[in-house]
């Protein structure tokens, strides 16, 4: 997709600021480290600086202002608006109408990084390159009312040199003269800015083509631990695509998703409120249905084995399966019919029937097919 987009297409400034950042991160801060070496304020700096940056875009961005997940005072918001602005990924308006077109048009023309197109594609080609005219704010008439936002959308450049760059700079050489600031330029402010933009552009690329399906197969989004452990919990990517209103990405109370621990903690210290959550019914009756789906594909799959009498066995064993989560989904959607939550005993007893179907699907993969399964 990339090799086929006109000259004339290059949106020069988002190139030349990109790769300027890549080659100071990967080539003057390693340089800086080895010359200079580096002490724990700087250390700190970095630490701060990445902590405050990332869970701007994935608390404020992404799920305060994007999803409307829940609803924050004015004190977070304006941080998240101050500090997101610092990671250099647009204002606030313009990262949540290109990201609520996304969710709309996923894998689809209209998605502004569409997987389809190819993965260099997803990841950065769609900043580097101008396609369209630049499409209007017609999906945040929310954020347009909203003064904090719009004031972030006038000044998000000036923010962001001036807190994200100007201020830690200025920070070291307070600390350790002219070599604190220049490490304090290239570890705090350059390279902490290369690898929040690259994790929040992992998301767009990796997150929509390896990983896991637990929740829905309806589009390319997938479930990634190791990207959720980059991006403060917001790996779990395929779970968002089919829930994008919880505040949680990571529903488990095991996945690591740091971004709503900080969210419910905002709740209790008042500063946050009416987070929304999906019930654990339908969370439930998606992953049955994600779990028959898959069981349907690898009996797909197997009806087309060479082996009659491995086919034979796998076939029962799969049609069996499938009927099994077929009754399971059908006892919890008629009680989701009668009532608005299901009681915990209910879901407990049925938590021992689906991990034995899920249980049966794992083993079902773990043998060695004559032909390749779906990961």
């Amino acid at each position: 997709m990339i090799s086929n987009i006109p000259f004339d297409r290059v949106n020069w400034v988002n190139s030349i600021f990109l790769l300027s950042i890549a080659l100071t991160a990967l080539i003057g801060a390693p340089l800086y480290l080895i010359f200079f070496g580096i002490d724990w304020f700087q250390i700190a700096l970095f630490c701060f600086y990445g902590v405050a940056t990332g869970m701007s875009i994935t608390l404020g961005y992404h799920r305060l202002f994007s999803h409307l997940s829940f609803k924050a005072k004015w004190p977070v918001r304006l941080f998240t608006l101050v500090f997101g602005a610092c990671a250099f990924e647009n204002s606030a308006l313009k990262w949540c109408c290109d990201h609520r077109r996304h969710h709309k048009h996923t894998d689809h023309e209209g998605d502004p990084y569409d997987i389809s197109n190819g993965f260099l594609w997803a990841h950065i080609g769609w900043i580097l390159f101008k396609i369209d005219p630049e499409p209007p704010y017609d999906n945040v008439p929310d954020l347009k009312k909203d003064r904090l936002v719009m004031w972030q959308h006038r000044w998000d450049k000036l923010i962001a040199i001036t807190v994200g760059l100007l201020l830690p700079t200025a920070l070291g050489f307070l600390w350790s003269g002219w070599q604190g600031a220049l490490g304090a330029f290239l570890i705090a402010g350059v390279l902490r800015i290369f690898i929040v933009q690259q994790s929040t552009f992992f998301i767009n690329s990796l997150c929509h083509t390896i990983g896991k399906q637990p929740y829905s197969s309806k589009c390319s989004a997938r479930d990634s631990f190791i990207m959720s452990l980059f991006t403060f919990g917001e790996g779990y990517h395929n779970y968002h695509h089919r829930f994008q209103h919880d505040y949680r990405n990571g529903v488990k109370p095991w996945n690591f998703d740091p971004t709503k621990w900080a969210i419910w903690a905002l709740e209790k210290a008042g500063l946050a409120s009416n987070l929304k959550r999906v019930s654990p019914s339908k969370i439930l009756l998606a992953e049955m249905t994600a779990a028959r789906h898959s069981a349907e594909e690898e009996l797909l799959r197997v009806s087309k084995s060479e082996n009659a009498e491995w086919r034979e066995k796998a076939t029962t064993a799969l049609n069996a399966l499938i009927e099994r989560i077929q009754v399971i989904s059908e006892e919890l959607e008629e009680a989701l019919k009668h009532r608005a939550e299901v009681s915990r005993s209910w879901m407990l007893r049925r938590s021992a029937r689906i991990k034995s179907v899920l249980d049966d699907i794992a083993t079902i993969r773990s043998l060695r097919l004559p032909v390749p399964l779906p990961v």
